[in-house]
């Protein structure tokens, strides 16, 4: 086959990884066998949701990592969980919510609701690290190289995460859009992180989730 210039490529649903999926499984294997971890902090026994109406993000890569953290709220016993680590050298996200449910003893069910990036303004966030564990989402990208070795991407921010697979799959693009994503994530880090617009809010309707 010719060389051809590199345009955008688009997939209608996009899952956590787009890889096939015995390769996913495998990496996520390995790395647990190697105890290859993603935040370099005890992630909490909690997951959260967050959507995002738009997000355009340049410098794009993604591989296979785990998290080790705690199982439960209580904080007296910890697990390692696969993820996917998504991460943008720079990003720009409109109509952004994220929201966490926690039940209570004595107290009952609470969520807490952020919502920042609306009316106008954006969030910004810059060397953006996401450890998912579901995505969907309508997806654009481009300049997309699939299939890169993880110390060999380029694109992306640095990987940083001490035994993450050298030689493991990964992907990358240039500049990737999302839009209408939701995602259920363990933990989130990031260089720098702008709320414009920041709203913060406590309840027990089941409405206040994000999705």
């Amino acid at each position: 086959m010719g060389s051809k210039p590199r345009g955008g490529t688009r997939w209608k649903r996009f899952a956590v990884v787009m890889v096939p999926s015995v390769a996913a499984a495998a990496a996520v294997g390995v790395g647990l066998a190697q105890g290859a971890l993603a935040a370099s902090f005890a992630v909490s026994g909690q997951s959260f949701k967050v959507r995002a109406g738009h997000l355009e993000g340049e410098g794009f890569a993604q591989y296979g990592g785990v998290d080790e953290g705690y199982t439960d709220i209580s904080g007296s016993k910890t697990t390692k969980r696969p993820v996917a680590i998504s991460t943008f050298k720079h990003a720009e996200i409109n109509d952004m919510c994220q929201s966490l449910k926690t039940d209570i003893p004595l107290l009952g069910t609470v969520y807490m609701r952020l919502d920042a990036g609306r009316n106008g303004k954006v969030v910004e966030a810059d060397n953006l690290y996401l450890d998912i564990a579901q995505l969907d989402a309508d997806a654009t990208f481009k300049g997309i190289d699939i299939g890169v070795a993880v110390k060999d991407q380029n694109k992306g921010p640095a990987v940083t995460d001490k035994g993450v697979l050298p030689g493991g799959f990964a992907q990358q693009a240039d500049k990737a859009i999302l839009d209408d994503a939701k995602q259920v994530a363990w933990a989130t880090t990031a260089g720098t992180f702008k709320l414009s617009g920041l709203s913060l809010r406590l309840g027990t309707d089941s409405k206040m989730e994000c999705f």
